[in-house]
């Protein structure tokens, strides 16, 4: 699942990220109001999570923005504020949630599992299926016609990254920052280890998923009769 977390607090902002990326969501972080809308317009994230206070735009604005866009991402608000009107004004612009500093972890995460649900994009299993595999990304669980895989973090991470951007090539540098985080010194090489790792399990489940390399760029995951979408 993909989270874009909007904040100024450089220091919160890696915390919470790190958080969440142990527990499974890729979190790609954004410092300003203006950076925050430039990549929300993009339409790629399934929760945002948007702090109210941020220099160049506030939040507001920027919510207000994204919706003018008709981008329906799912909006978590996050403010040190908890005045009732600042609530109601985050609300009406078109938030659909709304969480007060300083806020628990636990309860974030909770807040990010319901409005992953109210999306559509998270089952109650933790499941995504294309063609003939299912991926629990919550057990890291790899199903297929024969057999079942238990993968590593970052394949799982991967795979679940190309399934949500099936017919789409993915290049190598965005799986990096997706998967490992913007400030890695990760280098494309484990992108191609963590690929190969994960066609060889492909094989062996016997599926028609296949990941492609797109010579230049980096990834794609389609299927070998395209009948079946990914869901």
């Amino acid at each position: 699942m993909n989270i874009l977390y909007v904040e100024d607090e450089k220091h919160l902002a890696l915390s919470v990220a790190q958080v969440l990326e142990k527990n499974n969501y890729n979190v790609e972080l954004a410092y300003d109001g203006e950076q925050g809308l430039d990549y929300s317009l993009s339409g790629q994230y399934d929760i945002i999570i948007l702090d109210l206070m941020l220099p160049k735009m506030d939040g507001i604005n920027v919510l207000q923005e994204i919706r003018r866009a008709k981008i329906e991402t799912p909006v978590i608000l996050l403010t040190a504020k908890g005045e009732t009107k600042d609530k109601v004004n985050g609300l009406d612009g078109g938030a659909d949630d709304y969480l007060a500093k300083p806020f628990q972890m636990e309860e974030l995460l909770a807040r990010l599992r319901a409005l992953g649900r109210r999306k559509g994009q998270l089952a109650a299993d933790n499941m995504l299926s294309c063609g003939d595999i299912e991926l629990n990304y919550n057990t890291l669980k790899l199903y297929g016609n024969v057999e079942t895989f238990q993968l590593t973090l970052k394949e799982s991470q991967i795979l679940e990254l190309l399934i949500l951007n099936k017919g789409q090539a993915i290049s190598t540098a965005s799986i990096i920052e997706k998967v490992w985080g913007w400030d890695t010194d990760t280098e494309d090489s484990h992108v191609h280890v963590q690929i190969a790792f994960l066609r060889k399990k492909l094989a062996l489940l016997s599926t028609s998923v296949i990941i492609k390399t797109i010579y230049g760029v980096g990834y794609m995951l389609t299927l070998s009769e395209e009948t079946v979408d990914c869901v």
